[in-house]
Formats: C-alpha cells, sequence, structure tokens
C-alpha cells in the first residue's frame, strides 16, 4: 500500500480549536515536493482555511534531515524527454510549475498563521513553502539554498520577490552561487524568524497545544515561539552571510552579470563558504545565470502575484528549451557530471535566446 506522501493531523488546543498539522512524508527523497504533493497540500489549506475551528498550521518534513530538498525534478525530466501521446493537454511539468506557484502564494496570503518548521534541508521549491509562512522556524540543522543554476533552471518560487527583499545585494549573491545558508543566515536574509534547538520541537508543539489559540492566534505562537528562542541560544551558529555581508556588496558591485560573474570567480580558494559558491557559479549554467540577473533587476518593484505569473511564464519555456533537461541528466540521471550546456560561457550566449524565455513575462496570464 502506498502511503499518502502528505500526512495531515488536526490536534485539539486548549480552546477546544485545533492546529492543523501537515507532513511532507517522503523522507528518502529528503520530501522533494512532487506534483501529488502539492495537489495535497493545495486542497487541505484551502479547507482549513474555511474551518472556523482551525486556529493555525503547522508545516513540517517527516524524519530530522529535511522539510524539503527541492522538487520532483526527476519527474519533470521525464515529463521533458519522454513522448506524450496528447500534448494538447498540460504535461507534469506545466501543472507542476502552475500549482507550486499557486500553492507558494496560498501560504504567503494565509489568512491563519502557519508554521514551518525548517530543519534539516530547505532548498529550491523548499524555500517556496517557507517563506511564506508566518512564523518560519530554523534549527542547528537547517541547510537553506537556491542552488538551481547548477541544473540549468534559475530560483523561482517568488525569488525574484524575496532576493530583492534581502540586506543590501546578498539577495542576488546567492541566486547566483547557490550559496548554503544556516540558520543564522537564514534569519539575517528574511528567510526565518526564528531559530530553536531541532529537540525542543516537541516542547514548543506541547505549549501550543495548551494555548488559546482562538483568542490571538498569532499573539499565541510568537510567545511560545519567543520562549524557546530563548532558550535555544547557545545551538545558534555565526552567521556567515553577515560576516561577509561587504565582501557580497564589493562583489556584487558592477554594472553587467559578466563583471561581477567575473568578481565573485576572484574569490576561489580565499576561504571554503566563498570558495564553494565561487565553484558553483563558474559550474553553472550560463543561461540559468542570465535569467537570474535579468529576473533579479525585473523584478524590483514587482508584487509577488507579478513575479509569480513571470515565473511561471519562464519556467514554462525552461521545460521547452533544453537547458533545464540537461542539467537534471547531468546531475541525476547520467550523473557524470558534465552538463553539456547551450553556451560554454557567459561571453558567446546569445541576447536572443535568453530573449525567449522571456515571452510572455510583461503581460503574463
Amino acid at each position: 500500500m502506498n502511503e499518502q506522501s502528505v500526512v495531515f493531523e488536526e490536534l485539539a488546543v486548549a480552546d477546544g480549536g485545533r492546529i492543523g498539522v501537515a507532513r511532507l512524508n517522503a523522507p528518502r527523497s529528503m520530501n522533494a515536493l512532487s506534483l501529488d504533493m502539492i495537489f495535497l497540500l493545495k486542497a487541505k489549506l484551502i479547507a482549513w482555511a474555511d474551518d472556523d475551528m482551525i486556529h493555525a498550521i503547522w508545516l513540517e518534513g517527516e524524519g530530522d534531515r529535511a522539510l524539503c530538498a527541492g522538487g520532483d525534478i526527476v519527474a519533470l525530466y521525464r515529463d521533458m524527454t519522454e513522448p506524450r501521446s496528447d500534448r494538447s493537454r498540460p504535461g507534469v511539468g506545466e501543472q507542476f510549475f502552475t500549482h507550486e506557484y499557486e500553492l507558494d502564494y496560498l501560504i504567503h496570503t494565509y489568512p491563519k498563521p502557519v508554521v514551518v518548521w525548517g530543519n534539516g534541508l530547505v532548498m529550491g521549491g523548499g524555500i517556496g513553502l517557507m517563506v511564506g509562512g508566518s512564523h518560519r522556524v530554523v534549527t542547528e540543522n537547517s541547510k537553506l539554498a537556491m542552488p538551481e543554476v547548477t541544473i540549468g533552471l534559475y530560483p523561482d518560487v517568488g525569488a525574484g520577490w524575496f532576493l530583492n527583499r534581502m540586506p543590501g545585494r546578498t539577495g542576488l549573491f546567492l541566486g547566483l552561487t547557490g550559496a548554503r545558508l544556516n540558520g543564522a543566515d537564514a534569519l539575517f536574509t528574511g528567510l526565518a524568524d526564528r531559530f530553536i534547538s531541532h529537540d525542543r520541537r516537541d516542547d514548543v508543539m506541547a505549549v501550543l497545544l495548551n494555548t488559546k489559540l482562538g483568542e490571538a492566534p498569532h499573539t499565541g505562537i510568537s510567545k511560545a515561539l519567543r520562549l524557546f528562542e530563548s532558550e535555544s541560544r547557545e545551538a545558534r551558529p555565526g552567521s556567515t552571510v553577515r560576516a561577509h555581508f561587504d565582501l557580497i556588496q564589493t562583489m556584487t558591485d558592477g554594472d553587467s552579470l559578466i563583471e561581477v560573474v567575473d568578481n565573485i570567480s576572484r574569490f576561489v580558494n580565499t576561504d571554503p563558504w566563498l570558495t564553494t559558491a565561487a565553484r558553483t557559479l563558474v559550474s553553472g549554467s550560463p543561461t540559468s545565470l542570465a535569467i537570474l540577473w535579468r529576473h533579479f533587476h525585473e523584478s524590483r518593484l514587482k508584487s509577488l502575484s507579478e513575479v509569480l505569473a513571470s515565473e511561471r511564464a519562464i519556467s514554462l519555456k525552461s521545460l521547452e528549451k533544453g537547458e533545464f533537461a540537461e542539467g537534471i541528466r547531468a546531475l541525476l540521471i547520467d550523473k557524470d557530471k558534465q552538463p553539456r550546456w547551450q553556451y560554454p560561457d557567459l561571453a558567446s550566449v546569445d541576447p536572443v535566446w535568453v530573449d525567449e524565455f522571456f515571452t510572455g513575462t510583461e503581460n503574463p496570464a
């Protein structure tokens, strides 16, 4: 019997109301987000929004290794490369991106508190689930990243919106390099609100269940999280991004993508975190870098809904044009880690090729 890909529970709180718990249930794949998960989460969140007895939502991942390590890109690869009998109907990829972004927007605009327990890996689509929560918790095990440039995609799930709202140009740097963040980095960049030791998860839930959340749910949750955050200070690491902030500002201070990439590339072999970031940048898809650069700058004054509409258009083009499929092939299918990108370097990228990804973003449907 197949297990449900998302497990739902309703836990009673002190005033007779309930907390709706949604748990991604694919621990062997680090809770990679599938189309089935997206459909289940959307339907349940919509139902819970209309249920007056549900006072708050709690979103987490099964196991201790990940909230969600990204989208189920192997399924997207099959959709891009295997023949379909009826091309007039939406494929898995089109459905995935369309409904994923609708789910992300639903979380951002949800009428009730959404607590996201971001323990372990939170990457790509996992950040899309987390960033819209009203109470976003990271732990000593949290590792966050948007490494889409390594697979021929680009940071999506609203990244054009939230990367622009990070301190200085840290969002641009993180989008280009896919640099990995710890819990303190997530707080500094605005991806999270609280740092709490993972072993206090059950204690946090116990306090919430003994709270009359119906009276003031946001306040009740904040008080509980604040209490356990104060008891978790010794477990909190230093913020690598904060420590490198001035240097990141210098590296990203350029008038062109090529100039900025050259600035960052010079920091290989300076310190481990920057070296990893720079090498990821250098090995990433030049097309992806060009898409991220343009999307980041064009999104600066856009609303979240406008950004997500643009990203849907770009992502659907990415399903068609081969760069995304090639990145997945090299990383996860053949595993040769030798992607044959459309263009070998940024200097050779045809601007017309990049323009084609943005068709429909000016007035997206």
